[in-house]
């Protein structure tokens, strides 16, 4: 008897039966870009292997113009075609079935070529579209027919239309982006032409038994978007029109308001896929920070969707679907939306992977081949360097044995996972510890290993991670570290923040927020971010009501710039607005002279000032904690320094995972 029974039912779409209810949505992750269609069939068939029912592909682009940058992947013919069909028999090969997303970019497409309703500059791109006349919008539509025919060429069991996100199709729908005033623009009926004009035009294309997805905005979360009406107006039509199913779409590319970031709450979205489904008679998809079968299988008992998307847990996990089958969730490794390698590495032109998985998109050169000679292997630190690495090592063969002299794994994570909407990282660290367990690795927790206790093995492994920096400020005595604050300690009413990057942002959070997280609380998270009703607002923007926060913050850095902008590249704008929301104050181009029992002294602009705080919180950076490393060197044991041990870079867990993981795979 499984725990997830609708979860892994069948569900039929058209000819078409799936194993279960399982779509791993559309992901960009440059792996096509490379050329090396064997890593992109690699990656695609580990997913199918691992049980997932249908399989999206990142977008591909119907023509050069539609492109999300120039010389983004797409499928011209020809040589495309055998390309592709690499592809899909490597996923058919494993059981799995596979649809390819139609993406047109529009006014997204990052080059001068790009095309769109009106010629209304996107705030994400510096190139202003060229509108459409008649001609134009007949060649995007037969450009998107013949993707769709080349794709069932190709192999594919369907395609998904991608009508959400701001892009192309959905331009034309809102009056935001699309002033005309010809029988495509002005009333919705004219608006809506576009897209139910391609989806009946692709549904000619594919013929009756392939599967036709439609991804759907349900909620724009720009100013003039589709109201409630509108889209169930769109959805009726497309169905109509010839979709096999509808999938969920959430929030504009340009939107101010965060949707797949970790501090999203789960599911926040799916009470929209919920009010849809009764307005159609095809199934309907929900998505967007979906990550355990717990979460998914509860979405389809309540009847909220007939299938759940989620994508980046396949990045995370290719096995997510089978070990949840098998009564294995527990070892699921779990996504924890951090965007860190997917959308920052995608957004900036890199190959994207996961930083609990190293090996997503790199499943033809990182491989864990079992030990051809088995080794003993200490390991020294429970930090997600050593976690990984240990858990890697024991996975091949070897034996090994984890020294921390905490308590408990984890590491920094444990701190981390304090900070109002990091939740995840509660995740991470269970998984951690139960794959600890679960590969019998020895522990020995609690107790500093040094040199004395490391002789005789074959390998050591240095992870002993980082000490916070000294930043010699007179007085610093009556200061706090950040170790200090997420570990509890009282702080007050005003709080100055020495440190303005990652750990400073995470501080300044957790200090305003007061032990309430809104992450946890969706309507409280929806009244802060201002996410209303599309029923009666259109877009479903409101505005924003952020509780008051608990402390009055101070957040300082020497770097004469704005605070915030060596942030992730996707999320820092998230940070500062919610630090701004606050009212928390970043200020840069400080230097600080002194702590007193007012508060702290620091010069700006050439100008002394007092910041007139109860506590000040000292983020002030890290340095790599090597003194074990030294001292095995000193007595002649080879070892190898990993993660902040190595490199000490804001607590950098993505690097130090994927360090510690190409180690042990070397081992």
């Amino acid at each position: 008897m499984t725990q997830y029974p609708h979860l892994l039912a069948p569900l039929t779409l058209g000819a078409i039966t799936l194993r279960n209810r399982v779509l791993m949505g559309s992901m960009h992750t440059n792996l096509e870009e490379t050329g090396d269609w064997g890593r992109v069939a690699a990656f695609y068939a580990a997913r199918a292997r691992g049980g997932v029912g249908l399989i999206v592909t990142g977008g591909m682009a119907p023509n050069r113009e539609g492109g999300v940058f120039p010389g983004a992947s797409g499928l011209h013919g020809g040589k495309d075609i055998e390309n592709h069909r690499r592809v899909t028999d490597a996923v058919h090969a494993e059981g799995g079935r596979i649809a390819m997303q139609i993406l047109h970019a529009g006014r997204y497409a990052y080059g001068k070529d790009c095309v769109s309703a009106s010629a209304i500059k996107s705030p994400i791109s510096p190139f202003v579209p060229r509108e459409l006349d008649e001609e134009g919008i007949e060649k995007q539509i037969a450009d998107i027919a013949t993707a769709a025919a080349r794709a069932r060429a190709a192999g594919y069991d369907g395609v998904e239309v991608m009508g959400s996100e701001g892009y192309f199709l959905n331009q034309f729908l809102v009056r935001h982006t699309n002033h005309r005033t010809d029988h495509w623009g002005g009333a919705y009926e004219n608006r809506m032409r576009l897209p139910v004009e391609v989806v009946r035009r692709v549904r000619a294309a594919l013929g009756p038994e392939a599967i036709l997805i439609y991804r759907i905005s349900l909620i724009d979360l720009i100013p003039s978007g589709s109201t409630w009406d509108e889209v169930v107006q769109l959805a009726r039509a497309v169905e109509a029109a010839g979709a096999s199913v509808l999938n969920t779409g959430i929030g504009w590319h340009e939107a101010r308001v965060p949707t797949i970031a970790t501090s999203v709450p789960r599911a926040a979205f799916a009470h929209l896929t919920a009010r849809l489904r009764p307005e159609v008679s095809i199934p309907v998809i929900t998505s967007n920070r979906i990550n355990t079968p717990e979460v998914a299988e509860a979405l389809l008992a309540d009847g909220q969707a007939d299938m759940v998307s989620m994508a980046r847990p396949f990045l995370a996990d290719p096995d997510f679907v089978a070990k949840a089958a098998a009564g294995r969730a527990s070892e699921i490794a779990p996504c924890i939306a951090c965007n860190q390698a997917c959308l920052d590495h995608t957004f900036a032109g890199k190959l994207t992977t996961c930083l609990v998985n190293p090996r997503a998109c790199h499943e033809t050169e990182l491989i864990y081949a079992p030990a051809a000679a088995p080794k003993r292997i200490a390991v020294v630190g429970a930090g997600p360097a050593g976690l990984m690495s240990a858990m890697v090592a024991a996975g091949r063969g070897h034996s090994v044995t984890l020294f921390d002299r905490a308590a408990e794994v984890g590491g920094q994570l444990n701190l981390a996972k304090q900070v109002p909407g990091k939740e995840e990282f509660h995740g991470l660290v269970d998984w951690f510890r139960a794959e600890v367990a679960r590969l019998g690795i020895t522990t020995w927790l609690g107790q500093t290993a040094d040199v004395r206790d490391l002789q005789g093995f074959d390998e050591v492994i240095v992870a002993t991670g980082v000490a916070p920096r000294d930043p010699g400020i007179p007085g610093q005595e009556r200061a706090l570290s950040y170790i200090d604050v997420l570990r509890g300690a009282p702080v007050g009413k005003r709080v100055a923040v020495i440190g303005a990057g990652g750990i400073g942002f995470d501080v300044a959070e957790f200090l305003v927020a007061g032990g309430h997280s809104p992450t946890v609380a969706p309507d409280l998270w929806r009244r802060e971010w201002g996410v209303g009703d599309p029923a009666t607002s259109p877009g479903g923007l409101a505005d924003p009501a952020p509780e008051p926060p608990a402390r009055a913050v101070w957040l300082l850095q020497r770097k004469p710039e704005k605070p915030g902008r060596g942030l992730g590249k996707t999320t820092g704008w998230i940070h500062r607005a919610a630090l701004a929301a606050k009212r928390v104050k970043m200020l840069g181009g400080c230097s600080y002279d002194r702590i007193s029992e007012e508060g702290l002294w620091i010069t700006r602009d050439g100008q002394p000032e007092l910041i007139p705080a109860d506590t000040v919180v000292l983020c002030a950076g890290q340095l790599p904690e090597r003194g074990l490393a030294d001292r095995l060197a000193a007595a002649g044991i080879a070892a190898h320094v990993i993660g902040g041990a190595d490199v000490a870079a804001e607590l950098d867990a993505k690097r130090a995972i994927n360090q510690g993981a190409r180690l042990a795979a070397s081992l």
